[in-house]
């Protein structure tokens, strides 16, 4: 089963919902992650897919949180177009499991600090919003940061299920929100659902796709599914783009890098490495000097 978003309504609510195991695997993989990372950083991208779902083409959306915790910051970026990259500061992180028996994203991720959302909108200064980190269990945060940033009452549904190899089995998630005109009957038909449902982790590793995690968190409502996104790992990184950033470099640092005879730049958010040798070092000064 393919990485892939679904958007859906019903009556006074609208969700989306996502399956992302093979793009967390991926991030696991560029960033050798360990399980802590691996649920934090899963977590914050699928979050970051789903609140880029209702963003107009070529905008963006970044999540970060910055909890003091030993894993650092994580921070992920998505498209609606349905990319999305992320890193954590510190992947190699060990940690019991919680009090519940589960990966301690929350211990992982810290409590003392601030989760950021920023849009990139096309206008001249991006918007960004911030709360204060309640858990550092990823979803409970989101929901805080949407009612009291954004206004927004919704109900975030995150999973990353990692094995003891590193290997993510089963990752996902859903926002759920409830329109202005939803009832009373609407809104304690939604909480009873929420209640009842597994885990989306567990869902999506027993072959639920994005699909099936709405129509169990619908249950009992006409669901209209609408739009189908293909979800991928995509960085947008290139040795093109580095090239340009050498040119804003002083002329003595880029000098110091031709008499290195050779430099190596390595990608936060994908961790792709890019060589440059003394030659290309060479052409970028002259280009510079043009």
């Amino acid at each position: 089963m393919h990485d892939h978003l679904i958007k859906a309504t019903a009556d006074g609510v609208r969700i989306y919902a996502a399956v992302t195991t093979d793009l967390v695997n991926e991030a696991i993989r560029r960033h050798d992650c360990y399980p802590v990372a691996a649920a934090a950083l899963g977590r914050t991208m699928t979050a970051a897919l789903l609140m880029a779902a209702n963003l107009k083409n070529e905008e963006a959306l970044t999540i970060r949180f910055d909890g003091h915790g030993p894993l650092g910051k994580v921070t992920a970026d998505a498209t609606p177009e349905g990319y999305v990259r992320g890193y954590v500061d510190e992947p190699h992180v060990n940690l019991p499991l919680n009090s519940k028996g589960k990966i301690d994203v929350g211990g992982g991720v810290g409590t003392d600090g601030l989760v950021t959302v920023t849009r990139f909108t096309g206008l001249k200064n991006p918007i960004s919003g911030s709360t204060e980190i309640t858990d550092g269990e990823i979803a409970d945060d989101l929901t805080k940061y949407l009612y009291v940033s954004e206004q927004t009452p919704s109900s975030v549904g995150l999973g990353v299920l990692v094995n003891p190899d590193f290997h993510c089995i089963g990752a996902g998630g859903f926002i759920l929100q409830p329109l202005p005109e939803a009832t009373d009957e609407c809104i304690d038909k939604l909480e009873a659902n929420l209640k009842r449902i597994n885990s989306v982790s567990h869902m999506v590793e027993h072959g639920y796709d994005a699909k099936t995690i709405i129509a169990e968190v619908l249950q009992g409502f006409e669901v209209n599914y609408l739009t189908k996104t293909d979800l991928a790992f995509r960085c947008h990184c290139s040795k093109e783009h580095i090239s340009r950033a050498f040119l804003s470099l002083k002329p003595d640092d880029l000098q110091s890098l031709i008499d290195d005879g050779h430099a190596e730049v390595v990608c936060k958010f994908c961790n792709e490495k890019y060589q440059f040798n003394k030659v290309k070092l060479e052409a970028i000064r002259a280009q510079a000097a043009k």
